[in-house]
Parts: structure tokens; sequence; C-alpha cells
């Protein structure tokens, strides 16, 4: 159990040093990581209607493979 944690961590470890350096990372019949840039918008808090400034970012995104889209759909 501590060593598929230790390999789980160093994977995750060496996706993020990929993504932060600006590159996708392609995982074989799962799908694809890539940083994306948000550009700034004008948003509105949902409960009380105020509009706010939301500020261009970088968000994370990811698609997923043909493969692992189809192996989600099928039923047990």
């Amino acid at each position: 159990r501590q060593q598929a944690t230790d390999v789980l961590e160093s994977v995750l470890r060496e996706i993020s040093k990929s993504l932060a350096g600006g590159h996708p990372v392609k995982i074989s019949s799962f799908g694809t990581f890539a940083v994306r840039k948000k550009t700034e918008r004008l948003g509105r808090n949902p409960r009380t209607g105020v509009s706010a400034k939301i500020s261009a970012r970088h968000v994370i995104s990811f698609k997923a493979s043909p493969i692992f889209k189809k192996t989600v759909q099928e039923k047990p």
C-alpha cells in the first residue's frame, strides 16, 4: 500500500511539473490534461446578484479519450 502511494504521488508530481511548464500531459486510453488561459470577465454572485470582476487566470482542463468515455458509459 505504501509503495502504491509513493508511485501515485510521484506520477502526480511529474504531471504537475509538466503542466506548470505549459506542456499538455497525455495518458494513453485515459485522456489529456492541459492548461488553458481564461480571460478577464464580468461575473455575478448568484445569491445577491451583485456584479463582480473575475480576473484572468490559468485553469487545468481535461479531455477524456474515446476509450475512457466508452468504458464509463458501458453498463456493468
